[in-house]
C-alpha cells in the first residue's frame, strides 16, 4: 500500500557539488527537503523512487550518481551509472537520512500511457507500507533562453499539471498528452503517469504544491500527496 507521494524536479543543480557555495535555487531545494521529509514522516517500509530515462529498468539500490558527467572539470569515469532522475532522488533520500529500503525503478521516457500505468498499478501492489517518490521535469520550453526555446504551448501544459498536482486528480495526469509532451520537452510525463497508476484506484490523495516556476525556463513542480 502506498502511503504517501512526493514529486520533485531533476536539475543537476540540486547536487551541491555541482554549485559549491553558491546559492543557486534555494527556494527549490528547501521546496524538495521538505516534500522528502514529509514523504517518509509516516516511517514507510519502503521508497520506491521513478524517474525518466532512456528505458524503463529497475536498477541497484546501492548505487549513486555519477556527478562527473554533469562537472566536466571533475572528469568523467566510466558509464553514466544511475540515470540523472534516480539519481537526484537517491541523493533526496540520503539528504534527508533516509537509510531504510529503496526501490530505484526507470520509466522509459517515450513508454506509452497504458505502460506507465501497469507500471504505476504494479509498484502498488507491492506489499508492505511504500512512500513513492517521483522526479520528472515538466516542459523545458518555458522562455527563449529555455533549453527548447520558447513554445507559447509550454505554460498552459505546465499550469495543467500543477493543477492536477495540487488537486490530487490523477485522472488527469493519466490523460497528459504524450505527444504534446515530447514536444515541449516535458521528461516527467512518463514519470507522472506511473504515479497515476499507482494512486489512481481509490479516492484522490490530497495534494499540495510546495514550488511550481521555471526559473531556467524549465518547468519545475514541488508537491505531496498524502
Amino acid at each position: 500500500m502506498i502511503v504517501t507521494a512526493a514529486v520533485c524536479p531533476s536539475p543537476p543543480l540540486l547536487a551541491r557539488e555541482l554549485t559549491g557555495r553558491a546559492l543557486v535555487l534555494p527556494e527549490l531545494r528547501q521546496a524538495c527537503a521538505t516534500a522528502v521529509a514529509r514523504l517518509l514522516d509516516p516511517a514507510p517500509g519502503v521508497v520506491v523512487v521513478v524517474g525518466g530515462a532512456v528505458a524503463t529498468a529497475s536498477w541497484d539500490p546501492g548505487e549513486r550518481l555519477d556527478l562527473s558527467w554533469w562537472a566536466p572539470a571533475l572528469g568523467k569515469r566510466g558509464t553514466p551509472g544511475l540515470p540523472l532522475s534516480l539519481g537526484l532522488g537517491a541523493m533526496l533520500l540520503d539528504e534527508a537520512g533516509y537509510a531504510g529500503p529503496r526501490i530505484l525503478q526507470a520509466v522509459g521516457e517515450t513508454e506509452p500511457r497504458a505502460a506507465c500505468l501497469r507500471l504505476g498499478a504494479s509498484l502498488r501492489g507491492l506489499a508492505g507500507q511504500l512512500a513513492l517518490l517521483v522526479i520528472g521535469d515538466g516542459t523545458a520550453r518555458r522562455s527563449p533562453a529555455a533549453p527548447g526555446h520558447f513554445d507559447e504551448r509550454a505554460k498552459p501544459f505546465d499550469l495543467a499539471v500543477e493543477q492536477a498536482l495540487g488537486d490530487g486528480d490523477m485522472a488527469a495526469l493519466a490523460g497528459l498528452d504524450a505527444t504534446l509532451a515530447r514536444d515541449l520537452m516535458a521528461t516527467g510525463r512518463a514519470a507522472w503517469q506511473v504515479l497515476a497508476g499507482a494512486l489512481g484506484d481509490g479516492p484522490a490523495p490530497a495534494g499540495e504544491v510546495l514550488y511550481a516556476d521555471a526559473p531556467l525556463g524549465v518547468g519545475y513542480f514541488v508537491a505531496i500527496l498524502e
